[in-house]
């Protein structure tokens, strides 16, 4: 039978066999033609399942747990040999096996073998990138997998007749359970009981985007999250037999996950690749058209290029340091949800909080003395009637605030029954009781919440006088940073449950003080110490909200919710709404959809923002913002939309260095080779690799000083930096050998041998002499390692002392390479040792062209930071703006990378405007997700509808299988067809039909 309009299925009778659960299998229990627990009678379901309202016994869930299995979808891992191996599968590898190959099967010729050393070699080094990543992350990964399963998702159940909570996992089909305002779904259920107006959103399954209205009968499926109400429900599915878990079946993902970070290295990897290429294509135009090299010696140089010009180590230093960073955030007990989120942390220019339980440490207390009434009722009498407005189970901090102060929880409702109840949900911001007094039978209602949603409830007593003493009492509490609770009553004549009221009467307010937690002002300046503002984005009064921002030093230039669709008022003087979120200190009385709308906003500006929260409402918000952070004791909702908590230092630093180093051997050598036919060693080339990228492994356990300013991929700078210091080193080295060869400097003064150019037809021919081949290689390892000392300090180098491994790393490597130079006479790469006299030259050299690399360093700053002080001052500004500062504003955001997209956003391939630049880093980006992959844990976030939605070459493809999908429910089926068949995902989707 199909649903009716609204999706709701319309109830069927079915023949039920005598003990369902032990006798029929479960694919037969879960065939819809012959069974459809979505659409039986409620009684028929309980038949069905063999389970009362009472719950289940635990002999009865242990049986179940062995025929039905757990409550989750096993996410499947890749192999070990499958993670490893793709450490050596993108692009910069792809280069280095290339190398390889040119080394084992095009260098040959001459009377010579193949260059069996440098193929070896190049094995060798990829090994050594992927060993050292794969421990790293794996590390990494068992770690925040503990962590994990220590936080897994809870469900209330109903069991032995007693409510308890337990792991999700641990549900079975037919056990009661209890879900409430902010909670996950944890199986697909059937409805029994609802109190309040059950309101589910299923946005992440469906992809609805307004909550839907749910009454008993109705099922509620796994993942979607309580937006209003409390519910008990039976369940009805779990693990792969929920709609998730089908759903999840039909649709695999085509690709891994493309975030921010992959997609840097990717341009980075790129650029790289295209330099390389052109010098190659130089090299190859002057060695043989213009000075005549025979076939081998030219594919030697080559070599040089391919194996020195490629950053090898980049991918794996990247992830090693975003895995130890996601280790030490699970030994904070925090969740890497999308570990590229540590990386984008580094870029945060706004962060935008929320107050109660973020700034504030969420635990009430009520100032008895200054309890305002407005009525006979004494302020005892308010408290109690307030306490009976509250839950006794379940409670939030309100609740439990009230009921404290109460005292005995016994005694609250004595004497009274319950006809029903309405808790709090963020729309009409207050909680609602019907009770009969068991004296008289007489029936009565309480409400409590915000002072104006309870004010425009009101109807009895109620004149100009009382709303202009309620305004007064409420700015009082506000001056005083204390919260207003209003508590009004009234009788309902009728005695019936959802009877006539005679008008709710306002009796009183009740101040509610949340303390600010101990280190939030410490926090916030050091955030501004950072670079970094901190707006307060809350649904208190916008009176409290000023009074909190002035206690913790936010600042109090605060406005209400209202200016963000009516615009910034008169008197502010900010010219639109743009101007106003950026230059406001915060924002009051916000719903989610404000919240949602401030994080879009300032993304829009250019700004990449954080956005902490705990409850369900501040999902969206969380989902919305770059990197989402979900604080302690958040709901199920905000946990599973967040990101990461924490701060951590930029990369880009790593970058400089690392592309900067690679610079030598582009540039270096190729002037080498143009202006004194040099040939460098290929072989050579691998040990530098070797002995630098092992350094550099190091930086990830550096210890850096944060940038005084938000760390952004600013690739044009990222460039321009490495592309000055490699110039830079590039000619300390051609200097070097210029002197060496063209002068006798170095032989008058300190007794060292001369080099003289021998005919191209000699052994070696030039100046290919293998001494002068050792000399060389020293003095590039020295000063190309060197140069991370420089990029990672923020001042002088040595004013900031680096982390003991990456000094002994340092001090390692360049005693190898000082002993291979001085010693090492290796016939098969034509070197020979220098002696420690020309060693000590070297270093001397390189000591004395080091000392100017701070220098230049400052110079660079000094043209890169004020354009980035100037940001920041704008941002702090509460003034408003100029018309050239939102001229300027308007210009940077329409150029390249100025816009700031969510993480969860999709940047579809065909995207209009995007150039094939940035479609190249795209298609390059998804190469190198899988080294940072099985550190996510986004698997276990239940988005279905997120998944469909990616277009391009990640579209997920979707299999029709035929015997699966007779195993979706009516209702079930009915979902799934509003979400597969939406003309703009049907575009990019690719279909399986399996028969």
């Amino acid at each position: 039978m199909p649903p009716e309009e609204n999706g709701k299925a319309k109830p069927t009778v079915v023949d039920i066999p005598e003990n369902p659960v032990k006798n029929l299998t479960v694919e037969d229990m879960y065939d819809k033609e012959k069974y459809d627990l979505s659409t039986m009678e409620e009684g028929d379901v309980f038949k069905m399942l063999e389970a009362t309202r009472d719950g289940l016994t635990d002999e009865e869930v242990q049986e179940r747990l062995e025929k039905f299995g757990h409550n989750r979808i096993d996410h499947k891992e890749k192999s070990a040999i499958i993670k490893f191996l793709l450490f050596m599968w993108n692009p910069l590898s792809w280069v280095m096996e290339a190398a390889a190959i040119v080394a084992i099967a095009v260098s040959n010729g001459g009377g010579q073998p193949p260059d069996w050393e440098d193929f070896l070699g190049i094995i060798l080094l990829l090994l050594a990138n992927s060993i050292i990543g794969f421990i790293e992350q794996s590390k990494a990964g068992n770690a925040v997998k503990a962590l994990m399963e220590a936080l897994a998702p809870e469900a209330k159940v109903k069991r032995n007749g007693e409510w308890k909570v337990i792991d999700a996992a641990d549900l079975v089909p037919g056990d009661v359970i209890s879900v409430k305002l902010g909670d996950v779904v944890p199986a697909d259920a059937r409805l029994t009981a609802a109190h309040g107006g059950v309101s589910i959103d299923e946005a992440a399954l469906t992809g609805e985007s307004l909550p839907a209205d749910k009454v008993v009968g109705d099922q509620i499926f796994s993942g979607s999250t309580c937006k209003q109400g409390e519910a008990e429900a039976i369940v009805i599915g779990t693990g792969l037999n929920t709609f998730f878990g089908r759903a999840t079946k039909l649709v695999t993902s085509a690709g891994d996950e493309t975030g921010h970070l992959q997609t840097i290295l990717a341009h980075i990897g790129n650029f790289c690749i295209c330099g390389i290429v052109i010098f190659i294509v130089a090299e190859i135009l002057v060695m043989y058209a213009g000075f005549r090299y025979d076939y081998r010696r030219g594919i030697n140089n080559l070599l040089v290029l391919l194996i020195g010009g490629i950053p090898i180590a980049m991918p794996t230093v990247l992830s090693v340091t975003l895995a130890i960073g996601a280790k030490q955030l699970s030994q904070h007990k925090a969740i890497v949800t999308h570990v590229t989120a540590i990386e984008e942390l580094a870029a945060v220019t706004i962060l935008c909080s929320d107050k109660t339980g973020t700034l504030t440490l969420n635990k009430l207390v009520i100032d008895k003395p200054t309890i305002k009434t407005y009525s006979d009722e004494t302020g005892d009498d308010i408290i109690h009637y307030a306490a009976i407005a509250s839950r006794m189970e379940n409670q939030d901090a309100i609740d439990t605030c009230i009921t404290g102060t109460f005292g005995d929880i016994k005694k609250i409702r004595a004497g009274i029954e319950e006809l029903d109840f309405k808790p709090f949900n963020p729309t009409n911001k207050r909680t609602e009781i019907t009770y009969k007094l068991t004296s008289d039978g007489s029936v009565h209602r309480i409400s409590k919440g915000m002072s104006h949603s309870i004010l425009d409830l009101c109807t009895r007593d109620k004149d100009d006088a009382q709303i202009r003493q309620l305004n007064a009492d409420v700015d009082e509490f506000a001056r005083r940073g204390l919260r207003a609770l209003a508590v009004a009553i009234e009788d309902v004549p009728s005695g019936q449950t959802d009877g006539e009221g005679n008008g709710f009467k306002l009796i009183g307010l009740l101040p509610i003080y949340d303390p600010p937690r101990s280190d939030t002002k410490e926090t916030i300046d050091r955030a501004v110490e950072l670079g970094v503002k901190v707006k307060m984005i809350t649904g208190d009064q916008l009176a409290i909200a000023k009074e909190t921002g002035r206690r913790l030093g936010m600042g109090d230039n605060m406005f209400l919710s209202k200016t963000l669709t009516e615009g910034p008022p008169v008197e502010s003087g900010y010219k639109d709404v743009d101007d106003l979120v950026l230059h406001a200190d915060g924002f009051a009385g916000v719903y989610p959809e404000h919240k949602h709308k401030i994080i879009e906003k300032l993304q829009e500006l250019g700004h990449v923002v954080a956005m902490t929260g705990d409850g369900v409402n501040d999902a969206p918000a969380l989902a919305k913002a770059n990197v989402g952070v979900a604080v302690a004791d958040a709901s199920d909702a905000a946990r599973s939309a967040a990101d990461i908590v924490l701060t951590e230092p930029g990369l880009s630093v790593i970058i400089e260095a690392i592309i900067g180093s690679r610079q030598i051997f582009q540039l270096g050598f190729s002037i080498l080779i143009f202006a004194f036919k040099f040939d460098f060693p290929s072989f050579m080339v691998l040990i530098l690799a070797i002995l630098n990228d092992g350094t550099i492994m190091t930086i990830s356990k550096d210890r850096v000083k944060p940038s005084p300013y938000p760390n952004s991929w600013n690739l044009s700078e990222i460039f321009t930096y490495a592309i000055i210091y490699g110039i830079y080193l590039a000619a300390s080295t051609v200097v070097f050998f210029a002197v060496i060869v063209k002068t006798s400097f170095f032989h008058d003064h300190f007794g060292v041998d001369i080099f003289v150019e021998n005919s191209q037809s000699a052994d070696p021919p030039g100046y290919n002499h293998p001494k002068l081949h050792s000399i060389i290689y020293l003095q590039v390892s020295t000063i190309s390692q060197a140069l991370i000392f420089i990029t990672r300090s923020q001042g002088l180098f040595f004013m900031e002392r680096p982390s003991i491994i990456l000094v002994c790393a340092f001090m390692i490597a360049q005693l190898v390479a000082t002993f291979i130079a001085v010693y090492a006479t290796w016939s098969f790469t034509e070197i020979q040792g220098c002696g420690w006299s020309w060693a000590g030259i070297v270093w001397i050299w390189n000591i004395i062209w080091f000392f100017p690399l701070d220098g230049l360093k400052f110079a660079l700053r000094a043209y890169f930071e004020p354009k980035h002080r100037q940001v920041i001052e704008e941002t702090f500004a509460k003034e408003p703006s100029t018309q050239e500062q939102i001229t300027r504003r308007k210009s940077t955001i329409a150029g390249p990378g100025g816009r700031q997209p969510s993480r969860r956003s999709t940047m579809g391939a065909s995207e209009s405007g995007r150039s094939r630049r940035e479609t190249l880093a795209q298609a390059a980006a998804k190469y190198y997700a899988p080294n940072l992959q099985h550190l996510s844990t986004q698997h276990h976030h239940r988005n279905f509808a997120r998944m469909l939605k990616v277009e391009g070459v990640e579209a997920p493809r979707i299999a029709v299988d035929h015997d699966e999908l007779r195993r979706f429910s009516l209702v079930q089926a009915h979902h799934a067809s509003k979400l597969l068949h939406t003309p703009s995902l049907n575009a990019n989707r690719r279909t399986t039909t399996a028969v």
